[in-house]
């Protein structure tokens, strides 16, 4: 599955701006950036995801273009997708990114998987 490459590159510099480590990988059909080594953001086909603190994501779904990421067909509390016409500015897209940076210090990492 194709992702946008342009906002992978928006996302790079943004996270480079801001002098945050991270660390790329390909999963869920799409990108994801890693940050301490915990899924942070990430692309799946031309939506931004953001991992969000599960407090303000209410009112993260009620921002236009944010909408459930529903990618297990049931909607995942603290993950949001956002539109790519909600992201047209650099302003947007740092203000979803640092939503997923603020959050970041407090997610959970996922259970590493031993490889066969």
């Amino acid at each position: 599955m194709a992702y946008d490459e342009y906002l992978v590159d928006r996302i790079r510099i943004t996270f480079k701006h801001k002098n945050v480590s991270f660390e790329e990988k390909k999963m869920m059909g799409g990108l994801c950036f890693m940050v301490n080594d915990k899924m942070c953001t990430g692309i799946i086909r031309n939506n931004l995801m953001a991992r969000i603190d599960p407090e303000i994501y209410q009112e993260a779904l009620k921002k236009k273009g944010c909408r459930e990421m529903d990618f297990t067909k049931r909607p995942m509390i603290g993950y949001v997708y956002v539109e790519p016409e909600s992201l047209d500015t650099e302003k947007d897209l740092e203000y979803w990114i640092q939503l997923c940076l603020d959050f970041n210090p407090k997610a959970k990492a996922s259970k590493k998987r031993n490889k066969i």
